[in-house]
């Protein structure tokens, strides 16, 4: 397929599940290879294939179909579980084994020789990407969309649909970098060699590269993700989620750290630095049901602040009553002034009417005494 151009591939896209192995790029879906890139892994994959002027310094294995666009370069053997179609001067150091047919172009170079099962056709093949768009797009253009829903699901041999491995255009993939001019996009549970450099970068959970990330803008760790190397990039924002781990620098223009992520070297930020502290939501849900019962709690004593005032004005409204039913009036007080003060008279004449018969008989007893006379008296008759 020819890439020139931009390129229909817009970034790198490692799949979920993506590993390095000792020489290999081990992909569980299809391969997609953008034209005049470099490949130093090895690939195997389901179905492999590579644009214009690709070069791969190590095997392929492709467990469906394998396509090799012109002026491609492997150095290293070949082994299709289908059908292959090589292009125009494609040099193959080793050898090439198809299961399937062969379709093949002019000046194609096979070094160790090929073989195959089933049929051996010789021309310039028409690139199958570019194939199946013509047939799509005229599907479409028809209005036969029942029609390329059958050839989507015949494409896919109704098997589950795989995310590929996408290269865009002009990339480098090696054991020492992986470079491109692309966003660059890791999935979940990969292991990865080599240092990735790309316009930005986000990687997955759980993943674990061995190697430095570098990019123009920002990039993302995803959680439980490891990274053997610094994070850096020159004016964006760099995010390390909680339960990432990087055992190397942080540097970035704005840096955002989740509370339970490991940095075991510097941070450096030229804007902002943030700390975010999430809280779960069980949590959340009983702090609000907690200020929910606050509010009502509240609520509840508001109503019962409202009857107790009530009742002391209640309270109050009795008293009032109270005292003025009770309280007389001034003629009346006056008057009532009047009866207790001839009451108070009549008491004291009671009580010193009460106090005359002491005096009396104080008097009485001093009556009785003889007079020393008449003592004198009665002591000479005697």
């Amino acid at each position: 397929m020819s890439l020139r151009g931009g390129g229909p591939i817009e970034e790198l896209t490692v799949p979920s599940g993506t590993t390095v192995e000792e020489h290999d790029l081990v992909v569980d879906g299809d391969v997609l290879v953008g034209g005049q890139s470099t490949v130093e892994f090895g690939l195997r994959g389901r179905n492999v294939a590579l644009g214009e002027r690709v070069s791969v310094e190590n095997d392929i294995e492709a467990e469906g179909d394998c396509r090799l666009d012109t002026w491609c370069s492997v150095d290293g053997n070949v082994l299709v579980g289908e059908d292959a179609y090589l292009g125009e001067r494609v040099t193959v150091t080793g050898r090439l084994m198809v299961s399937g047919d062969l379709d093949i172009g002019d000046d194609v170079t096979i070094e160790e020789g090929f073989e195959a099962n089933g049929w051996i056709v010789i021309r310039n093949p028409v690139p199958t990407l570019v194939f199946y768009f013509i047939v799509l797009s005229q599907l479409l253009r028809l209005g036969e969309t029942d029609a390329a829903d059958n050839l989507a699901e015949a494409l896919a041999d109704g098997e589950e649909v795989r995310d590929p491995l996408l290269i865009p255009r002009g990339a480098e993939i090696s054991d020492d970098a992986w470079r491109v001019s692309t966003p660059a996009t890791v999935g979940d549970d990969c292991r990865l060699h080599g240092n990735l450099r790309a316009e930005s970068i986000r990687v997955g959970e759980r993943n674990e590269v061995f190697g430095s990330l570098r990019a123009r803008e920002e990039i993302t760790v995803g959680a439980g993700t490891v990274i053997h190397g610094d994070v850096t990039t020159r004016g964006g924002t760099v995010t390390v989620e909680a339960g990432a781990r990087v055992l190397g620098d942080v540097s970035a223009g704005d840096l955002v750290v989740h509370d339970g992520a490991e940095i075991d070297g510097t941070l450096r930020a030229r804007g902002e630095m943030k700390l975010v502290q999430e809280t779960g939501g069980d949590e959340g849900g009983d702090g609000e049901g907690e200020a929910e019962s606050d509010e009502t709690d509240a609520d509840d004593a508001e109503s019962d602040g409202d009857e107790a005032s009530d009742g002391d004005d209640l309270t109050d409204d009795d008293t009032s009553d109270s005292e003025t039913v009770t309280e007389p009036d001034g003629d009346d007080a006056a008057d009532g002034g009047d009866a207790t003060g001839e009451e108070a008279e009549s008491d004291g004449e009671s009580s010193a009417d009460e106090s005359d018969p002491e005096d009396s008989a104080a008097k009485g007893s001093d009556t009785d005494e003889p007079e020393p006379e008449e003592l004198d008296a009665d002591a000479e008759a005697t």
